[in-house]
Parts: C-alpha cells; structure tokens; sequence
C-alpha cells in the first residue's frame, strides 16, 4: 500500500539564534527518532530511523551566500524484506 505525500515548507527571516535553536531542536529529534515540524499554516511528524542519508551543499555568488542540509531516510515495511529473494551460485 503506497503512503500519502505529506509535504511541508517553511521559509521565513530568522536571526542566527534563532536558527542555532531551530537546528538544536532537529538534533534533539533525530536523537529521539521523531521530528515535527509545524507553523501556522502546516504540519509533518517524522521518523527518522535506521540509515541515513546526508546531503550538505554550499555555494558563493557575490555578496549572496547559501549553504543547504538535507536528510533523508526510507522505511522498508516487513512486507517488501521478505519479499526479497537471495540466490547465491558457485561456478
């Protein structure tokens, strides 16, 4: 059975603190395997379990600077593991 897609965004002017509480806050949930993530308008609870992937990026264009984060992770239900078949043959 496919999941719904939940999506949230979030974009907004933050000082450098506020950003250092927001990111405390992501450590803290990965650290606990549940994110939530709300605002007025949105939310999205996330598990976060087994491996994950990271994806750091950053760039300079001028005066404008950008650094990106991304974590990802993908749950694999018991359904689709026993499904899996492993063949193994010695020639």
């Amino acid at each position: 059975m496919k999941q719904d897609k939940k999506n949230f965004r979030h974009e907004s002017l933050q000082d450098a603190q506020s950003i250092l509480k927001i990111l405390n806050a992501v450590v803290e949930g990965l650290e606990k395997g549940k994110l939530s993530l709300r605002d007025d308008e949105d939310e999205i609870i996330l598990n976060p379990q087994g491996l994950l992937q990271l994806k750091m990026t950053a760039n300079q264009e001028g005066n404008r600077y950008n650094f990106g984060l991304k974590v990802s992770w993908q749950i694999e239900s018991e359904q689709s593991i026993q499904k899996k078949t492993l063949h193994v043959d010695a020639d």
